[in-house]
């Protein structure tokens, strides 16, 4: 689309911008009825990132590439992403990954079917869960749930999806999903040591908050009373008899003297 071309143009790597594209130089005249629709002489209100500029880099722009090309060029940002993982440079690995996310936006994925949405899965799941890793490594936990909730929404047992959303959760306190997350990727992964060491400390945790919610208890109630020993019961019982016993003969006694 040219107003947004145009627009996109005068952005810098890393800009945020609210884009106003008028409808000569969006849909025109007659506007739009696949996808997207929008209405005859509709202006347009893009809201942008500018993640980075690749089109010289992979020799065309998105639009007059295949479905082939754009998932061939997002495999290739994320081997990129890959090797600045490897290398702790986290929101440089991020920034490949995003770009590529970006080859495969919703509109593009909206028309794929059968073997060829597989494929652009195939490379676009991987890229949110990396991008997971990335954000519980930077603590920012809310993010990664996230980027975790969308491959759920196209795979619901993944297993890193289910295990990476369970730990952003457990270091948010949100523990019983946490657990639900867990417990559902250790159903499919019962080997896997991570998600059982993840479960573990979860397991601690909760006998930490027992104890210390038992001595909470007891602080208010004060200590138990101890029982006493069964044998001490049966001896007290015993004297208590003979004491009557005594008495009783006593009594006898008296009362036949007089």
């Amino acid at each position: 689309m040219a107003g947004l071309a145009i627009g996109i143009a005068s952005m810098r790597s890393g800009e945020q911008a609210l884009l106003h594209v008028g409808w000569e130089l969006g849909y025109g005249k007659e506007g739009s009825f696949s996808f997207p629709n929008v209405p005859p002489m509709a202006d347009l209100i893009y809201e942008v990132e500018l993640i980075g500029f690749d089109e010289a880099k992979e020799g065309k722009a998105r639009s007059d590439m295949t479905v082939e090309e754009r998932i061939a060029a997002a495999e290739r940002r994320k081997v990129e992403g890959n090797d600045y993982f490897k290398e702790e440079k986290l929101e440089e690995a991020m920034q490949q990954y995003e770009m590529a996310i970006a080859y495969m936006g919703d509109d593009f994925m909206f028309q794929l079917f059968g073997k060829y949405r597989d494929m652009a899965l195939a490379v676009k799941n991987p890229c949110h869960l990396n991008m997971a890793a990335c954000l519980i490594k930077l603590k920012r936990y809310e993010e990664a749930i996230g980027q975790c909730t969308i491959v759920l929404s196209e795979d619901e047992n993944n297993v890193k999806a289910l295990f990476r959303r369970g730990k952003a959760r457990s270091e948010l306190g949100q523990i019983d999903a946490a657990k639900e997350d867990l417990e559902k990727a250790r159903k499919h992964a019962p080997q896997d040591k991570a998600i059982v060491q993840e479960l573990r400390l979860l397991a601690e945790h909760d006998k930490a908050i027992y104890q210390k919610q038992k001595e909470i208890y007891r602080g208010i109630f004060g200590p138990r009373a101890e029982p006493k020993p069964e044998s001490s019961n049966r001896l007290v019982l015993f004297w208590r008899w003979l004491v009557a016993l005594i008495c009783s003969l006593l009594k006898f006694k008296r009362h036949k003297k007089e």
